[in-house]
């Protein structure tokens, strides 16, 4: 088993996807293992996001994850890394599959409705950045 780190962003939770984007997760076979409401402050998701530090698009990433709540979750599965991804579509609403969760509920490419590890190294930062293994089940 694997698990990774997903996010259901601002966008989305203002919007109220977060319970059928849930839905969805249980419907695909992953266990939730850690899950929590929270709102990042600017520091805090620029600390997350600080792999993206000197890319133009980061003072925008920061002020959108930090502008309202979000969920992040620990997913567990057989390749959950991988299959998270492949839920979520591409990275641009627009470019995912049809069925994928960013076509469904993501709007642009900066308002994509999801977030997820991309690699296991990266999963183990950012399921540690959320979590606390006493938090964990």
């Amino acid at each position: 088993m694997e698990r990774t780190l997903a996010i259901v962003k601002p966008d989305a939770f203002a919007a109220g996807f977060a319970g059928r984007i849930l839905a969805r997760i249980y419907e695909e076979g992953f266990q939730v293992v850690g899950i929590k409401k929270l709102h990042l402050s600017e520091e805090q998701a620029g600390g997350f996001y600080f792999v993206h530090k000197d890319r133009p698009f980061f003072d925008d990433l920061k002020g959108f994850m930090s502008s309202g709540p979000c969920i992040a979750m620990v997913l567990e599965a057989g390749g959950a890394i991988r299959k998270w991804r492949d839920l979520m579509g591409a990275t641009n609403p627009a470019d995912a599959a049809a069925g994928s969760l960013r076509k469904e509920f993501g709007t642009s490419l900066g308002r994509n409705a999801l977030h997820g590890s991309d690699a296991p190294d990266s999963a183990v930062f950012e399921v540690s950045y959320f979590f606390s293994g006493m938090e964990l089940l």
